[in-house]
Order: C-alpha cells, then structure tokens, then sequence
C-alpha cells in the first residue's frame, strides 16, 4: 500500500512538472498570443465576459438578464423600452471597444514579432492595450449602474433572487430615479 501511495505521488508530482514546464505550448500558433479565438470573438462581440461582476454581485443588474426577466420583475413597458435602449447603445460601445482592444493586443504581439522591442514602444503598446481593457470594463460597468437606477428596489431583490444571488431585501442605501 505504501509503494502504491509512493508511485502515485511521483506521477503526480512528474505530470505536475511536466505540464508546469511546458507553460503556454500549443498557444504559440494564435493568431494574437495573448488572446484565445474564442477572447478575440467575445471582446468583438462586446460581450460581458466577467467584466462587471463587481457590479452584478453587489446589486447593480445587468441590461440584458433584467430583459430576460423582465416579466418576473414586473418591468413597465417604459422600464423595457428604457432598459432595450441602453443595453442597444451599450453593446454598440462595447463591440466598438473591443474592437480597438483585439487590434492594439495584435499591435503588441506584432511589435514582439518584429525582434525590435524596445522599452518606448513597449510601454506604449501595453498602455495603449491597457487603457482599452480598463475603458472596456468602465462600459459594462456603469451599463450596470444606470440600469440599477432604472429599477425599483423590489425588482433589483427579486432580480438577485431570480439569479440566485440573495433572499434579503434591498439595501437601505438604493436610490432610483422614480
């Protein structure tokens, strides 16, 4: 039993090495490194991707899932209408965000590409990358604000509910503008 345990473990521990040396093999055929086909797809289709959890699990909805639910939540056809619009206009930005994201990432991996990095370039190249992923977030995010202000406290409860995220009431500190 003990030789057993001991095999398994060095297997274990060799697979663990081997897998931990080999780092991003495969990847290297991308065509932008630092993006997976299905990244490049999403930020162009200017989808959520995680970029407003902050603001989905803290009580502030999204656009698209307060439609989905829309007649749970009870939305009034002006909140539908209101709440269509921004999420239109939304995905507009953000598409054309993401865009311009994919484009400055495949910039950079161009620049290492090229075997002329120098440290000018490069920090322009990742500030230029940086500013777009920080300017994507700041979309889905304040998406997510205006949508809440949109909402009655008893649909953003019940939105979290439906969602699976909480039981308890709305907190004392949600405002709207009705």
């Amino acid at each position: 039993m003990r030789t057993a345990f001991f095999v398994c473990s060095i297997l274990l521990a060799s697979t663990a090495f081997a897998q931990h040396h080999q780092g991003y093999a495969g990847q290297q055929a991308r065509e932008i490194k630092s993006l997976s086909p299905e990244e490049i797809k999403q930020y162009r289709a200017g989808a959520g991707m995680g970029f407003a959890m902050a603001a989905e699990l803290n009580r502030y909805p999204g656009p698209m899932h307060a439609l989905e639910l829309a007649d749970q939540l009870k939305l009034t056809s002006e909140q539908r209408a209101t709440i269509q619009s921004l999420m239109d206009s939304h995905k507009a930005e953000a598409r054309a965000i993401g865009a311009r994201l994919v484009d400055a990432e495949r910039e950079l991996d161009a620049l290492f590409r090229s075997g002329r990095v120098d440290a000018a370039g490069l920090r322009s190249k990742v500030e230029v990358a940086g500013a777009l992923r920080n300017e994507y977030r700041l979309s889905h995010l304040e998406t997510h604000r205006r949508t809440r202000e949109l909402l009655m406290p008893e649909q953003v409860a019940l939105y979290d509910q439906l969602r699976g995220y909480a039981a308890g009431p709305a907190h004392d500190g949600h405002k709207t503008l009705r």
